[in-house]
């Protein structure tokens, strides 16, 4: 089901039947009161605001039959994937881990309230969800295996933040030759313009940015 989506820098011919949504790091570390990013001081309110456009892209993309795949960060009580010897383990968000061990439900720990999916977005029964322990949805995780064998060839990116874990993932998109789509509502930064930045570094060189309002309509009038 071929279809025109007008999007930036310029109208993108797309194949619904090769075609995912990819909902990246919407967990309750990163979006909710009491989260990592909460008491990092982070505005958690603005980047909360990515909620309801996701919600709606991903329902729309279930009525016409478009693989949802999520993404989310998780590491290890011990936090092997990331140190001590890596540049992550020095990342200042990690620092959290090592200074304020009473915090650790609250961060990104598999099985803790942090690493949930928060409850607006959960996933279905049937869908997939990627755990990753970098910034990239690609790097270190099966997610590239998982779209080939879907012959899924058109990405459309969702998620926080969009100057880090959805531009990472994005520009690794493109350079393993997918059709990268920002949506740009459905992806939210602190402070917002680092959001715009990475706007303007998709439509200049990796890829395709639309809103939601014009997927969800590209969506529906495509033709079977």
């Amino acid at each position: 089901m071929a279809n025109r989506l007008e999007a930036q820098p310029q109208p993108l011919e797309i194949d619904w039947k090769r075609t995912a949504v990819i909902i990246i790091d919407m967990q309750n570390a990163f979006i909710s009161r009491g989260g990592m990013f909460d008491l990092r001081g982070f505005n958690v309110s603005g980047l909360a605001g990515a909620v309801g456009p996701i919600k709606r892209l991903a329902d729309a993309a279930r009525v016409r039959k478009i693989k949802v795949i999520y993404v989310i960060q998780v590491l290890s009580p011990d936090l092997r994937e990331v140190g001590p010897v890596t540049p992550y383990f020095y990342n200042h968000l990690l620092k959290v881990y090592r200074e304020n061990p009473e915090l650790r439900d609250k961060l990104l720990l598999r099985g803790t309230w942090g690493a949930q999916i928060i409850d607006e977005l959960k996933p279905q029964e049937d869908e997939i969800v990627v755990e990753k322990s970098r910034f990239s949805a690609f790097a270190g995780t099966n997610l590239d295996i998982i779209l080939r064998t879907y012959d899924i060839r058109y990405l459309i990116f969702s998620g926080v933040a969009t100057n880090i874990c959805v531009e990472s993932s994005l520009r690794e998109a493109c350079h393993l030759q997918y059709f990268s789509i920002l949506a740009s509502d459905a992806a939210m930064a602190y402070p917002p313009a680092r959001h715009e930045s990475t706007i303007a570094n998709v439509a200049q060189c990796f890829g395709w940015v639309a809103d939601t309002e014009s997927l969800i309509k590209a969506m529906a009038s495509s033709q079977d």
